[in-house]
């Protein structure tokens, strides 16, 4: 079998995760590392052992030649950065969310299809081991006819931990859920529904958002039915991360790095199966736990090989990425509008800024792009 060449076009925190995971990988060769900034290039470069170290990606594109290039940057980069990556015909993967808005995705996704190359979205979580082993306990019928899905955020303000966690949580919810068909949602501010005025461009440049606190509920394919939260908490818990499948005859529960069974159907307690059974985590077999790639990304890179060696998409493909942006976009519009959203929307414009404008308002202010930043910012605006 032949090893796949791997750019990587951003050296920071998210870069650096992928390019230890393609290190790791025995398919993928890391062939050249592109960032503005030396020191990061330097300093990826020695861990991962690569010299050629590149600041203009078609540069990087024309010398090394890769079969993939990974594109872990900033959200308002995605867009531009895929449209010059793929104009060379190579394949991708971005960092989630794939773009801000529709219109961005829709592009993306048209000009990977007349180049014939691949996207990939990352959205590890779809593919790590606790995942894994959550799909084989369902598809091995543990849980009987799947009812519901619960996912929840780890409470970040409403709209900014949609479009951050709330891509994965969704993305997960898809695999068991298949195609959502539509979405009906409430947002809040300052306990208040929200108005054209709660529009904001998101903190980490992820587009334009509103909500303090959402709550969707989503329509699945087969009569599914899945509830999502995303609620702003006083301080920030990862613990609240998480995702539960209801089924006839039992249910499902994953966290990043566990899942577990409870072989009781959602709506009849049973004394005699009161407490959760762990699943076994699935792990690919050449995979090193002592080794510095986290097993979720090594996870995304092993499916990227076997998607490529088997000529299928990805399972984090784009159309898959795409369809998250409807979901989220669709749950904007919902409480926007005060109506269910079918999907996927005619409408491909973001309906936050298209209701602004049907308000008589400009788009919102520029605010930090920093997190923390941006909620002080925020939350002085609420308490007025």
């Amino acid at each position: 079998m032949g090893t796949y060449r791997v750019g990587i076009l951003g050296c920071r925190g998210r870069g650096t995760a992928a390019a230890r995971a393609y290190h790791a990988h025995p398919r993928t060769e890391i062939v050249a590392l592109c960032d503005l900034i030396e020191e990061r290039l330097n300093t990826l470069g020695e861990e991962v052992n690569v010299a050629a170290r590149f600041t203009d990606l078609d540069e990087m594109i024309e010398q090394t030649q890769p079969d993939i290039v990974a594109i872990p940057t900033g959200t308002e980069f995605h867009y531009d950065l895929c449209m010059r990556v793929l104009e060379h015909g190579v394949n991708i993967e971005v960092e989630k969310p794939m773009c801000i808005d529709l219109v961005q995705a829709d592009a993306v996704i048209a000009k990977a299809a007349e180049k014939g190359v691949q996207v990939a979205v990352h959205h590890q979580g779809r593919v790590g081991a606790s995942m894994q082993a959550l799909a084989r306990a369902f598809d091995a019928g543990k849980i009987g006819e799947l009812r519901y899905m619960y996912g929840s955020g780890k409470g970040y303000y409403g709209g900014y931990g949609l479009m951050n966690i709330g891509t994965h949580m969704l993305n997960n919810m898809l695999h068991f859920g298949k195609r959502c068909e539509s979405v009906v949602a409430h947002l809040t501010t300052g306990g208040k529904s929200i108005t054209p005025v709660d529009v904001a461009p998101s903190p980490s440049g992820m587009g334009t958002i509103a909500g303090e606190y959402i709550t969707a509920t989503l329509q699945y394919e087969g009569n599914v039915t899945g509830t999502l939260l995303q609620h702003r908490f006083p301080k920030m818990d990862t613990g609240a991360y998480s995702m539960e499948l209801y089924g006839t005859e039992g249910r499902l529960f994953w966290k990043s790095g566990g899942a577990w069974w409870l072989p009781t159907p959602h709506y009849l307690p049973d004394s005699t199966h009161d407490q959760w059974e762990t699943v076994e985590l699935i792990y690919p077999e050449h995979y090193d736990p002592k080794g510095s790639a986290s097993e979720s990304d090594y996870w995304f890179v092993e499916d990227y090989v076997n998607a490529l060696d088997e000529g299928r998409p990805h399972t984090c493909s784009g159309t898959e990425g795409r369809h998250i942006i409807e979901m989220m976009m669709g749950i904007f519009e919902s409480a926007a509008y005060g109506t269910r959203v079918d999907l996927p929307q005619s409408d491909r414009r973001h309906p936050l800024l298209r209701w602004r404008e049907e308000s008589g308002l400009e788009p919102p202010a520029e605010m930090p792009r920093a997190y923390g930043e941006w909620l002080t910012l925020e939350s002085e605006r609420i308490r007025q």
